[in-house]
């Protein structure tokens, strides 16, 4: 992903300094920090720490009481510097930094008596690199609920652009791998085309995989599939809208999703709407306007399937079905 302009920043800063992220497992990874060289720099030494949350404007850590930090910060507060350390993902390379802060603030970490939850704020402005790590994801996070609606047809442009490997790919209904193809995705759901019989798996709990480049990820989205839709002039497929669970939506996929669509201009959401009003008013009277919202809304329509990309795992090709849902020609 492209890093952010003077101006991304700058609405991330205005827009999101006071809301604090808390460094989860999944957050961790995500943004890259590198835990163990991660420390607080006081009187000449440094201490490591755990980076409980941070904002743009102050961090929680969390520090040991039997190391001697806690007295020589209470002597002095304002000389406090804390040290960040990050994996870049554009370049691999490693990022470092200090903020100089003082502490606000001291509480006891839990039932522990051996830590102390130390709460900093910032002296100086953060950096630019930590502005977009937290900026992006917190605009991600507002984002998937804010534009949860709207849908992205999956063709070569928009995959690029999102970081989608491949748009072949397998659906776990209730445990049993099936091939299928992603037709369009949002924040909330998915609709994908597979081989089947509707009445046998509406209503049905499923995992939908998505394989994603930058870095190379596989991720797992659970859902239950709240409609299906014939497919026209096939009558041996079918059409899956799925709905994902809310709360189970990883942040990588929220953040793909929204690298995308924050890209695009007013020029393209003002086309997108006018194309689906367009194509309302020219369904025919009882028309549902669910079964084909997002070929003309997010790109050319009537355009068969790509072939498999080589780097899809072989088992995966192999214990989902016996027939290439490639080959198909499929009109959508």
């Amino acid at each position: 992903m492209a890093y952010a302009t003077t101006q991304q920043l700058t609405r991330y800063y205005d827009t999101y300094k006071n809301i604090d992220v808390t460094f989860t497992k999944e957050v961790t990874a995500i943004l890259g920090l590198q835990t163990q060289q991660v420390f607080i720099k006081a009187d000449g030494r440094q201490w490591p720490c755990i980076i409980n949350s941070s904002s743009l404007v102050g961090a929680k850590v969390i520090a040991g009481t039997r190391n001697g930090l806690i007295p020589k910060i209470q002597k002095d507060v304002s000389a406090v510097n804390l040290r960040f350390s990050f994996v870049d993902n554009e370049n691999k390379e490693p990022v470092s930094f200090f903020i100089n802060s003082k502490a606000a603030g001291f509480s006891p970490y839990g039932t522990n008596n051996d830590l102390v939850l130390i709460q900093l704020q910032y002296i100086q402005r953060a950096p630019d690199f930590l502005i977009e790590k937290l900026g992006s994801l917190l605009d991600a996070n507002v984002n998937s609920k804010r534009r949860r609606e709207d849908r992205i047809l999956v063709t070569a442009d928009t995959m690029r652009k999102i970081g989608i490997l491949q748009k072949e790919t397998i659906i776990f209904i209730q445990g049993v791998p099936r091939r299928c193809i992603i037709r369009d995705i949002s924040f909330s759901g998915a609709k994908v085309i597979m081989i089947g019989i509707a009445q046998f798996i509406r209503d049905k709990d499923v995992v939908l995989r998505i394989d994603f480049e930058e870095p190379r990820t596989a991720i797992g989205l659970h859902g239950k599939i709240i409609r299906t839709e014939d497919v026209r002039d096939r009558k041996d497929l079918v059409a899956l809208a799925i709905q994902f669970v809310e709360n189970e939506i990883p942040m990588t996929y929220k953040m793909h999703l929204n690298h995308y669509i924050s890209s695009l201009t007013k020029h393209d959401i003002n086309r997108m709407q006018n194309q689906r009003i367009q194509q309302m008013e020219s369904m025919p009277p009882g028309t549902s306007p669910v079964s084909r919202p997002a070929e003309q809304a997010a790109g050319p329509a009537n355009k068969p399937p790509e072939k498999a990309a080589d780097s899809q795992p072989e088992t995966a090709q192999t214990s989902a079905g016996k027939i290439d849902l490639s080959t198909l020609d499929i009109d959508f």
